[in-house]
C-alpha cells in the first residue's frame, strides 16, 4: 500500500455493535479479509470446512487463477515454461524465486546430480517391505526414513541444512521412486547415472536391467520432463497445505515431506489419473464409448467421467494443452493401433472436444486425462502414477516448506471447531447406568 493510502476495511455487524476487519491486497488475486482478530473482538471464529474459502498464508510462489485457466510460477505462465524451459531450471526458479543464469543452472543441476544416490544401507530398508507392497506405501517410508540417514541436514533453523536437505530430496525421490518399482517387480535396483539428465536418468532407472544397455527415447524424456514441470507447485492444494502444516509444528524436512506424500496417496488429489486410466480400460473398446457418453450425460447414473474438467479450472487446465502435445507425441512414437486403451482414450479426447454437452459444461480433458495415457503407454503400471507425481510435487513442496519456514508471521497451524457434541455431563457409576 502506497504511503498515505487509505485502508480498506470490511464492516462486521455483531450484536448490534460493529466490528472493523482490515482487507488485504496481493499483488494479483482477489483481496482476502484479515480476521486474525475476529475472536478477540467478538468471541466467535469463522466455520470454512476445507477451507475452501480462506488463506492460510501469503506466498510469492505459485499463482492460480481458476477462471482464466491460468497457473504462473513465480510470474511465468506454465505453458512458456514447459515450452520453453526444463524441470530443474523450474526447481531453480520454485525455489530461489528467479530464473538462473547459465552458470547458476549449471551449478543447480551439478549439484542434484550428485545427490542421486541413495545411502547404501537405505537398500535394507527397501527389504523390509512385502513384495506386493504399493510404490506409494515403499515412497512414503523411505521418504520419512531419510531423516534417519541424514543427520547433516535435519536443523531447521539452519539456512543450510535447509538447503541441504532440499537438494536431496530433489535428487532422491527419482531414485526412491523408481527403486519401488523395481522392488514391486523384482527386477534389480539400478543406479542413478551422473552422465544423464534428471528425466532420462529416472526412466533408465526404472526401464534397464543389468543385462543389456537402455536407451530412453528423447520423445519418452521430453513427455517425462514437462510431466515433472506441470506438475511442480499447484498452489495450497491438500498436500502441500499439508507439508506446511507439518512444518509449522518445525518438524524435520523429511518428515514434511513424507506427510505430502502420504496425503497425495488419497483418491481425491493424487490418484486422479489412475482414475482415468481404470476408466479406460472399463469402457474397454471404441464401439462401447456412446453408451459411456449416455451414462455420463444420465443425471441418475453414478457413473461420471474421470479426466475432465477440473474442480479449480472453471475454464480449461492450463497444462493440459502442453501434455496433449506429448501424448500426441509418445502415442505417435508408439503407435495405438494395437493398444485398445489408447484407442478408447483418443476417441473419448475428439467426443469432448466436439460434444456440445462437454463444450457447454466446460468439461475439456485436463492434465491427469493425457498424463495417464503418457505414463501407461510408456509402460508404467497405476500403481506408479501418484507416486510419479510426488516425485514432481517434491519441489513445490520444498519451496513452499522454506517459504514458511522463513516467514516471520508463522506460526503453528491450529484450526478451530464448531463443537457439535453433548455438553459438559457427570459421570455415572458403572452399576447405574
Amino acid at each position: 500500500m502506497a504511503d498515505g493510502a487509505t485502508q480498506k476495511t470490511v464492516t462486521l455487524l455483531v450484536d448490534g455493535k460493529e466490528i472493523s476487519l482490515p482487507v488485504m491486497s496481493g499483488s494479483v488475486g482477489p483481496d482476502v479479509i484479515d480476521i486474525r482478530k475476529l475472536y478477540a473482538q467478538t468471541g466467535m471464529f469463522t466455520y470454512d470446512p476445507g477451507f475452501t474459502s480462506t488463506a492460510s498464508c501469503s506466498s510469492t510462489i505459485t499463482y492460480i487463477d481458476g477462471d482464466k485457466g491460468e497457473l504462473l510460477y513465480r510470474g511465468y505462465p506454465i505453458d512458456q515454461l514447459a515450452e520453453k524451459s526444463h524441470y530443474l531450471e523450474v526447481c531453480y526458479l520454485l525455489l530461489y524465486g528467479d530464473l538462473p543464469t547459465a552458470a547458476q543452472l549449471e551449478d543447480f543441476e551439478n549439484r542434484v546430480t550428485r545427490h542421486t544416490m541413495l545411502h547404501e544401507q537405505i537398500l535394507n530398508f527397501f527389504r523390509g517391505f512385502r513384495r506386493d507392497a504399493h510404490p506409494m506405501a515403499v515412497v512414503c517410508g523411505v521418504v520419512g526414513a531419510l531423516s534417519a540417514f541424514y543427520h547433516d541436514s535435519t536443523d531447521i533453523t539452519d539456512p543450510w541444512h535447509r538447503e541441504v536437505a532440499s537438494l536431496r530430496m530433489i535428487a532422491k525421490l527419482p531414485t526412491i521412486c523408481a527403486w519401488a518399482y523395481k522392488y514391486s517387480i523384482g527386477q534389480p535396483f539400478v543406479y542413478p547415472r551422473n552422465d544423464l539428465d534428471y528425466a532420462t536418468n529416472f526412466l533408465h532407472m526404472c526401464f534397464a536391467t543389468p543385462c543389456e544397455n537402455y536407451i530412453v527415447d528423447p520423445i519418452f524424456t521430453r513427455a517425462m520432463d514437462r510431466i515433472f514441470t506441470l506438475h511442480a507447485d499447484h498452489e495450497q492444494n491438500a498436500s502441500t497445505s499439508t507439508v506446511r502444516l507439518a512444518g509449522s509444528s518445525e518438524a524435520n524436512p523429511f518428515a514434511c515431506i513424507a506427510a505430502g506424500v502420504a496425503c497425495l496417496w488419497g483418491p481425491a488429489h493424487g490418484g486422479a489419473n489412475e482414475a482415468c486410466l481404470r476408466m479406460l480400460r472399463e469402457i474397454g473398446t471404441v464401439d462401447r464409448i456412446p453408451e459411456y457418453i449416455d451414462k455420463a450425460k444420465d443425471k441418475n447414473d453414478p457413473f461420471r467421467l474421470m479426466g475432465f474438467g477440473h474442480r479449480v479450472y472453471k475454464n480449461f487446465d492450463p497444462r493440459a494443452k502442453v501434455m496433449k502435445e506429448s501424448a500426441d507425441e509418445v502415442l505417435g512414437l508408439l503407435g495405438v493401433e494395437n493398444n485398445p486403451t489408447l484407442q478408447v482414450a483418443k476417441e473419448l479426447e475428439k467426443i469432448a472436444l466436439e460434444d456440445p454437452y462437454f463444450i457447454e459444461r466446460k468439461l475439456y480433458p485436463n492434465v491427469d486425462f493425457y498424463s495417464g495415457i503418457i505414463l501407461d503407454a510408456m509402460g508404467f503400471p497405476t500403481s506408479m502414477f501418484t507416486a510419479i507425481f510426488a516425485l514432481s510435487r517434491t519441489v513445490g513442496w520444498i519451496a513452499q516448506w522454506k517459504e514458511m519456514i522463513e516467514d516471520p508471521e508463522g506460526k503453528i497451524g491450529r484450526p478451530r471447531q464448531l463443537f457439535v457434541g453433548a455438553p459438559q455431563r457427570d459421570y455415572i457409576d458403572v452399576e447405574k447406568r
